[in-house]
């Protein structure tokens, strides 16, 4: 039973330690929540001059007996209740919780705070600690607990019901974690709550409807997580209601009617969810908005709006972002980033003074919005140089103009935005060397990610001013020179990729002040010298990529070279020790430096000697040699020597039980070389009859045997193969690799040779996988050396254009007589790119009428990729999971890496296999794209898509 206390204080009374209480219609007492704290210490401190009154006397001593002996319980309580916390803990890598004992008072615990008077916990914040485990039910027993803050670890399982009892609690902050199950239904119980965030979880369930009653809330997210269902029209009545997040879920239905009476709304996102409908009219008279994101869903309709959005007269007059791509809308809109939406920007946008975030492709007078802060443009098809007038953009915090084919140089203007803290400006086409004056931008602490450009020159010593930055990427450029002893000084630096350069020189030593590193990648550059020490110190480093350089010496076996799959030394021929499962040669580490130098002088006279013989006798051979006249001469400048005779041997004179493949105009036989016992194939380019027993007429290409046989009998297997279906799959990233693969040969032939060398037929059969599923092209050249040979083989086949191409591969302008060209060849790989990912082939029977593989994947992007996706990529196993459980909730695509590099991918292909050759990209830059696409799926994750929330309490 409830009682109803009643309390008249006098001022004057209490100066002078006098307290009257006066208790009508007495009762017992349920619990000790029912008297304020604060009151029963009163009680026990102000003692002096009780009242006469009996009864009043009566009631002073039964308020002071029930109030002495609970608050040493309920700080008992406490205590327990934390270490019940503690004992659901399973992971805990920084041994927080060993702060969690006995010999210090629990307010001194690492993560608690206590009020002041009555030694209860208050706030529990143990955010980003790395800690795992489920969370204890006994928290609801820190009846005083105001905040709960947890972001950033591995909490898993439900969120115990007993949270609903903390009567108290403001703020409830468990974003970034791994926690199942739905939301509590009754947490509207904590009526006093401000802020609830559980973004970034596993949730699953409908929103509550009851949330609705949470009057005080002005933070309320969910992001990334997979809640369904319709969103609760009685969350317009939370009239407190500042920021509402609901990005990434799977969340249906309109958007309710009511949520036009959030007045104090500022920030309202439900990207990437499937809401239809339109958008409540009265929501364009919420006055406070400043972002506002629908994009990702179904909205449909004008939203009542005719013609353009009307900018310069919006009620919104504090509106800093407004994003509705990716839905069905009529009429003119804004045209955002990865969207498909028509019409122009209208050109007053140089009129919005006021602007704060702007997220579309760069306006002409970009330069005139001062006040900008937040600027997107990232994914889309930009041409052209980025504006020098960016430079006047003061109030510039973040800049992401990524994923485009932006061209020129960087411009010097950047560095007068002193306030940035995240720039990237990756996977363009920028050149030039990189400004000195953007690396003086110390404010820079995010991330700066120049990489996968073509940047020449040196890395400036002004990246010495990067105090404060988490992560540097500069990788897949051509920079060179030596790598600055000033890096350095950059001593924030959690993530560091230096590859695919031309850096030279040794590690430096001052890079052992970096020893918050978690990720180095100097990969695929020309360093040398010996692997640094110091790196065996970094505690935290899990990354680590020193492959392909000219690196030698002794690996060190401790610290994260103890971890094979932490570290990367491939391609290094120099090096030597390490622990066994790098299978590097051993060390020989009992020689004297002496005793070295003279073995190394040694050597170089004996090498010198061996050398000097040998050039001698090879004049003499070649003298000898020259003698012999040859009644005929066979083909010149041939790679292999090999004879017609060895070659007939090899494959057994051509016998039909070595016939392994016949085309139009050629056969292929499988042979064992005599001389080395070497497996290879070799591809007849003449017929074989009438050849003398010289072979004089003989041509063919010798290549090493690929026992994986071709692309195409992993991608189309036939039925009847021996092996299991199963077995002749190739996962997402095995196709990534040999997208790579196919991508480096065709650059090579396109820019590499004396003799710029035209494939003119790239099909997944003319691509062969050796044991290790490399891929190599095969029948490259074949039109410019039968063509010398003036051959002529009937173009009337079903599959084949003769010399130009194979039909569905062959770009549409061979068709029309133009002469061949490295375009063509880039055509092609686009083709064979889009069907290594669909699983279809260019001439599948459902491509016609107007229909095609190019155009049924453009269609399809970016939303819709899980309905083109090759179904054999549905069941393999990738990295982290599965592709299954990536690609089955299609809204999760915003949020999912790999479906991210799968769009990018498929773009890509689109790009290459455009109509027009000039729209074309060229092999280089296909080449980089697609590496640093591959790097992105195997390397750590990135910083600034990790811990941080738009509702992280206390940022």
């Amino acid at each position: 039973m409830s009682c109803a206390i009643h309390m008249a204080l006098t001022l004057d009374i209490f100066r002078s330690h006098i307290f009257y209480i006066y208790l009508q219609k007495m009762h017992k007492f349920q619990s000790l929540q029912q008297l304020p704290n604060q009151l029963s210490k009163s009680l026990l401190r102000y003692t002096s001059q009780p009242p006469s009154s009996s009864n009043v006397r009566e009631g002073f001593s039964l308020v002071s007996l029930t109030t002495a002996s609970p608050a040493v319980r309920g700080n008992n309580s406490d205590q327990q209740a934390l270490l019940q916390f503690k004992a659901k803990i399973t992971g805990d890598q920084l041994n927080i919780m060993e702060s969690w004992n006995s010999s210090i008072h629990f307010c001194q615990w690492i993560g608690v705070t206590c009020g002041r008077k009555h030694r209860r916990v208050t706030k529990l914040k143990l955010r980003i600690l790395k800690l795992s485990g489920s969370l204890s039910p006994y928290i609801g027993n820190l009846s005083f607990l105001r905040e709960l803050d947890l972001v950033g670890n591995s909490f898993y399982n439900q969120i115990p019901q007993e949270i609903c009892g903390l009567r108290r609690l403001e703020a409830l902050n468990l974003a970034n974690n791994s926690i199942s199950g739905e939301i509590p239904s009754n947490l509207s119980a904590c009526s006093k709550l401000i802020l609830v965030d559980m973004s970034d979880n596993q949730l699953t369930g409908e929103i509550p409807a009851l949330l609705g009653l949470l009057s005080n809330l002005k933070v309320l997210g969910f992001f990334n997580n997979s809640l369904r269902g319709n969103i609760p029209p009685s969350l317009g009545n939370l009239s407190s209601l500042e920021r509402l997040g609901l990005t990434f879920n799977a969340l249906s239905g309109i958007i309710p009617e009511s949520f036009g009476r959030l007045r104090n709304l500022s920030f309202f996102t439900i990207f990437g969810n499937t809401i239809s409908g339109i958008v409540p009219v009265p929501m364009f008279n919420l006055s406070n908005i400043r972002s506002f994101d629908i994009g990702g869903n179904k909205i449909e309709g004008e939203n009542q709006i005719s013609g353009q959005i009307p900018l310069s007269k919006s009620n919104a007059p504090n509106l800093g972002v407004l994003e509705l791509y990716d839905n069905m809308l009529d009429g003119n809109a804004l045209s955002m980033s990865e969207n498909n939406i028509l019409g122009e920007i209208p050109d007053e946008i140089g009129n919005l003074i006021n602007l704060e975030v702007l997220d579309f492709p760069i306006p002409f007078d970009i330069g005139r919005l001062w006040k900008l802060n937040i600027f997107y443009a990232h994914s889309n098809f930009l041409f052209g140089t980025i504006p020098h007038s960016i430079g006047n953009l003061i109030e510039l915090t973040k800049l992401v103009l990524n994923f485009n084919n932006l061209q020129g140089s960087i411009p010097l203007g950047l560095g007068n935005c002193k306030k940035l803290i995240l720039l990237d400006l990756s996977h363009n086409n920028l050149s030039g060397p990189i400004p000195p004056e953007i690396l003086g931008l110390s404010s820079l602490s995010i991330v700066l990610s120049l990489s996968s450009n073509s940047l020449t020159g040196e890395l400036p010593v002004e990246v010495e001013k990067l105090k404060n930055l988490g992560q540097l990427d500069v990788s897949h450029n051509r920079l060179f020179g030596l790598l600055p002893n000033n890096l350095g000084s950059c001593v924030s630096l959690v993530e560091l990729y230096l590859e695919g350069n031309l850096f030279e020189g040794p590690i430096p030593p001052y890079l052992s002040s970096l020893r918050g590193l978690e990720a180095l990648d100097a990969s695929n550059n020309n360093l040398s010298g010996g692997i640094p020490e110091f790196l065996v110190r970094f505690g935290t480093l899990k990354y680590l990529n020193l492959s392909f350089n000219n690196f030698e010496g002794v690996i060190p076996s401790e610290g994260v070279f103890k971890n094979t799959s932490a570290i990367f030394v491939e391609g290094n021929n120099k090096l030597c020790g390490g622990i066994p499962e790098l299978n590097l040669s051993r060390c020989n580490s009992k020689t004297s430096s002496k005793t070295s130098l003279k073995l190394k002088i040694t050597i170089i006279v004996v090498i010198s000697g061996v050398t000097l013989v040998f050039s001698i006798l090879l004049i003499i051979w070649f003298r000898k040699k020259k003698e012999q006249k040859p009644t005929t001469t066979h083909v010149e400048n041939s790679l292999l020597r090999l004879s017609y005779q060895s070659i007939l041997r090899a494959t057994n004179g051509f016998s039909p039980q070595n016939l392994i493949g016949l085309g139009g105009f050629r056969s292929v036989y499988k042979g064992i070389l005599e001389a080395n016992g070497a497996v290879i194939a070799v591809k007849v380019l003449t017929a074989i009859s009438g050849i003398d027993y010289q072979g004089n007429d003989f041509k063919a290409l010798v290549y090493e045997f690929m026992e994986n046989g071709s692309l195409e009998d992993w991608l189309h297997p036939s039925v009847g193969m021996n092996e299991p279906e199963t077995m002749r799959n190739l996962n997402f990233i095995q196709r990534v690799n040999v997208a790579v693969d196919v991508a480096h040969a065709l650059e090579y032939l396109h820019h590499c040779c004396e003799t710029r060398i035209i494939h003119c037929d790239l099909k997944p059969s003319n691509v062969l996988l050796n044991g290790e599923l490399v891929g190599h092209i095969s029948d490259f050249g074949l039109a410019k050396i039968l063509s010398g040979d003036k051959l002529n083989y009937s173009t009337n086949e079903s599959s084949s254009l003769g010399l130009r191409g194979t039909i569905g591969y062959a770009p549409p302008e061979y068709g029309m007589g133009s002469e061949l060209s490295t375009n063509g060849d880039v055509y092609s790989y686009g083709i064979l790119l889009l069907e290594m990912l669909t699983g279809k082939r260019p001439t599948n029977e459902r491509f016609k009428e107007g229909l095609s593989l190019h155009n049924l994947v453009k269609a399809a992007l970016p939303n819709r990729v899980v309905e083109i996706i090759d179904p054999i990529l549905l069941q393999e196993s990738v990295r982290r999971g599965t592709v299954a459980d990536i690609t089955l909730n299609e809204n999760n695509l915003g949020n999912n890496e790999y479906l991210q590099c799968l769009n990018l991918i498929f773009k890509i292909g689109l790009t290459c296999s455009a109509e027009s050759p000039s729209e074309r990209m060229d092999m280089s830059d296909v080449v980089t794209k697609l590496c640093s696409i591959r790097d992105k799926l195997l390397r750590p994750a990135r910083l600034y898509r990790g811990i941080q929330t738009p509702y992280s309490a206390g940022t």
